[in-house]
């Protein structure tokens, strides 16, 4: 870190270290899980109580991914100089990010994998229709396909927020590309990006076998408000 590196509030300071060593060993989540290839692929993870988010370095073995090379960035994109990692180039995928914890302000984590399976359906430009209770309770619906846009600027990140702005997937298949999922944090986006990647290995499987059969809209809903306000434990229990 350089001698010109910014101060921030000791709780901020601290809010960041954890970001970074969650972003850090969530990118071996996306191994263990099969999704990417090679460097592809990445995890960022908002800062709470500041206007930054952590992001990996572009091109980097996820074998070499530590919390001190995460690249911390303010919301519009901006690596902060004088940082731990700040002399690394971010992710390619940084300005749609960025773009995503602009507009959506409840997303606290954002990933992008190029899994086998959800990238087939993205190729196809073609949702993934939700005929399985584990898309209904995960997703609360189809996941839908967003519009093609190119690497290297915010559209990529402008077609997730258009794509998903009030609607219940936490997963879109941005089309010719593949899977972008959000979450309330890294992690949760991260456990969105494995559950994406089943469910379309699941519905391509059975649509090989035979006609899918829809669940009904009023079944999907009922699932959905269970898995989310019901299922696992409570509060009580967790103390």
């Amino acid at each position: 870190m350089s001698n010109d590196a910014p101060t921030f509030d000791p709780a901020v300071e601290r809010a960041i270290a954890t970001v970074r060593a969650d972003v850090a060993r969530l990118h071996g989540e996306l191994v263990r899980y099969g999704l990417i290839v090679w460097t592809g692929g990445n995890v960022s993870g908002r800062v709470p109580g500041a206007d930054l988010f952590v992001i990996k370095p572009s091109g980097v073995s996820y074998d070499d991914l530590t919390p001190e090379n995460m690249i911390l960035c303010d919301l519009d994109g901006a690596v902060i100089p004088g940082t731990p990692g700040s002399e690394r180039s971010p992710s390619s995928d940084t300005a749609a990010h960025a773009y995503v914890y602009r507009h959506m302000p409840a997303v606290g984590g954002v990933v992008h994998t190029h899994s086998t399976y959800a990238v087939a359906w993205a190729a196809r430009g073609e949702e993934i229709p939700c005929v399985i209770t584990a898309m209904a309770d995960e997703f609360g619906g189809p996941i839908p396909i967003g519009p093609f846009a190119i690497i290297g600027d915010d559209s990529i990140g402008r077609g997730i927020v258009e794509t998903l702005s009030g609607h219940r997937s936490r997963a879109v298949l941005m089309q010719n590309h593949g899977p972008f999922t959000i979450g309330s944090d890294a992690k949760d986006a991260v456990k969105a990006a494995v559950m994406v990647e089943d469910v379309a290995r699941t519905v391509h499987l059975a649509r090989e076998a035979g006609p899918l059969i829809p669940i009904p809209q009023s079944a999907i809903d009922s699932l959905f408000d269970r898995y989310q306000n019901v299922y696992g434990q409570s509060e009580d229990t967790r103390r």
